[in-house]
């Protein structure tokens, strides 16, 4: 089967320039046995043959093929993703301001990515008796007696959660990446800033 995305000018959705783009309104499915000048378009992807056979089935609209499998114009379209006719390619919408597309024509910050998104995590494991009484922590106090009786294990990697803060870019252009810990169950967790080589509490 062939897939098709229509397409729509719109004004730059994302509201960072004034520009029009043609964003994809829906991907619709084609039999490979269409015909085109060229033969059937399952054996001759991208033709103009097929675009029109979409024009005239839908009743108008631009149309291009996309590829399921990405074997053309970079990716298989989506709703929301823009056509570049000078790249030929469908691209996702530029999610930040300050990104910018890579030689791969994928979008990228202006700050590298972390090259730290883990951390080490101590584990202990606790008594019967301390799990019967919901105790957990270590140093916690119970019926005036502290409780600590835990052996430790093999330390594990717990993840950063990591995202990018345009806002914060925009204050300061060395930050911009941040975190907090995966296992940070609090109300408030607590937020890390990436300063190039580690993460720092704010």
């Amino acid at each position: 089967m062939a897939h098709f995305a229509e397409l729509k000018a719109m004004t730059d959705p994302t509201g960072f320039t004034s520009d029009s783009h043609q964003i994809v309104q829906r991907v619709v499915v084609v039999g490979n046995d269409v015909e085109t000048a060229a033969g059937p378009l399952g054996e001759n992807d991208m033709h103009v043959d097929g675009e029109n056979w979409c024009v005239n089935f839908f009743k108008g609209g631009i149309w291009k093929q996309t590829s399921y499998n990405n074997n053309f114009r970079k990716q298989y379209a989506g709703i929301g993703m823009v056509y570049d006719p000078a790249k030929d390619k469908f691209l996702a919408q530029q999610p930040h301001a300050s990104w910018s597309l890579d030689d791969n024509d994928d979008w990228t910050a202006p700050i590298t990515f972390p090259t730290v998104t883990y951390f080490e995590h101590e584990t202990k494991t606790y008594t019967q008796e301390d799990i019967d009484n919901d105790v957990y922590s270590e140093g916690h106090e119970k019926a005036g007696q502290r409780i600590n009786t835990y052996s430790v294990g093999d330390p594990v990697q717990v993840d950063y959660i990591i995202k990018w803060n345009e806002t914060k870019y925009n204050a300061d252009n060395t930050k911009g990446w941040e975190a907090i810990k995966l296992n940070d169950e609090s109300e408030t967790p607590t937020k890390y800033d990436w300063n190039g080589t580690a993460w720092v509490s704010e």
